[in-house]
């Protein structure tokens, strides 16, 4: 499974603890994403939080393309969050590889553009429109994020669109019991026969189900990522690179899938804490 960091370069993301308000400061944090164990960095311009207006596609494209740029520069794997078509234009001729598209295809000339450029396609589960603040009920959640996941995944396919990822969508018009149902039922998600992304990091139905807030679900998340590897989660998308990397290199090992990696059996800092220094 791989680690998807995450970076935000908007100012209004309700999950960032602190704020990079620089393409310096996103592209060093990019980094340390990188050694902590990232194998993709996914860059967003915009917010999803319905609060806020949209932000202008200019706008967007100068938040993002510097930070995209400098890390293809590096060879880091750079997916784009966004669903402007131009906004995602920019960002693949910058050097992104991966079109993360949060709005389950609103706008079908996101396929073209992906298709385009040999992108792959992250496609998400979403009945609403980007900034919609109100979301249709729906009866049963499970056979509708199955059903628009089949209807997306052939839309993307006849626009040309050779590489695709899906995502059941936690949170994204659902209510945290919806989410927790859809997650209980990952095998119809997981029956389409492509991968999977596991995008729970610090996510509402986490704080319904620990009461904690966003900046305090590191535990929850680490449970939910664990849940997503345990159920052939592809890739899983999170803020706590380092956390979850350490998390599943423990769990590896402890199953029998990957052994103890060499270590300096000399460094007293791994075997207890030193108070006299």
């Amino acid at each position: 499974m791989q680690i998807m960091g995450i970076v935000n370069t908007s100012p209004d993301s309700f999950s960032d603890a602190v704020r990079l308000t620089t393409a310096e400061q996103q592209i060093a944090h990019a980094r340390v994403l990188v050694a902590c164990g990232a194998g993709i960095i996914d860059v967003g311009g915009e917010s999803g939080v319905t609060y806020t207006e949209h932000t202008p596609v200019s706008e967007e494209i100068e938040r993002v393309v510097p930070v995209i740029a400098a890390l293809s520069e590096d060879g880091v794997t750079v997916s784009i969050d966004t669903f402007k078509p131009a906004v995602a234009e920019a960002a693949l001729s910058a050097g992104a590889t991966i079109l993360n598209d949060v709005s389950a295809l609103h706008d079908p000339e996101l396929a073209d553009v992906a298709a385009a450029h040999g992108a792959t396609l992250v496609i998400t589960h979403t009945r609403a429109a980007p900034k919609q603040r109100s979301f249709p009920e729906v009866g049963d959640i499970v056979a509708d994020v199955e059903e628009l996941l089949v209807e997306k995944i052939a839309l993307a396919r006849d626009r040309g669109v050779e590489h695709i990822v899906v995502d059941p969508g936690p949170d994204f018009t659902k209510t945290p019991a919806q989410t927790i149902e859809v997650l209980r039922a990952i095998e119809r998600v997981r029956a389409l026969q492509l991968p999977w992304l596991a995008a729970v990091s610090r996510k509402y139905f986490i704080g319904a189900i620990t009461g904690r807030e966003p900046h305090e679900r590191l535990a929850g998340t680490l449970a939910a990522v664990g849940w997503a590897a345990d159920h052939g989660a592809a890739i899983v998308r999170v803020h706590d690179v380092g956390e979850v990397h350490d998390y599943l290199a423990v769990r590896a090992t402890l199953s029998g899938h990957a052994e103890v990696p060499e270590f300096d059996s000399e460094d007293e800092r791994l075997m207890w804490i030193r108070h006299d220094r």
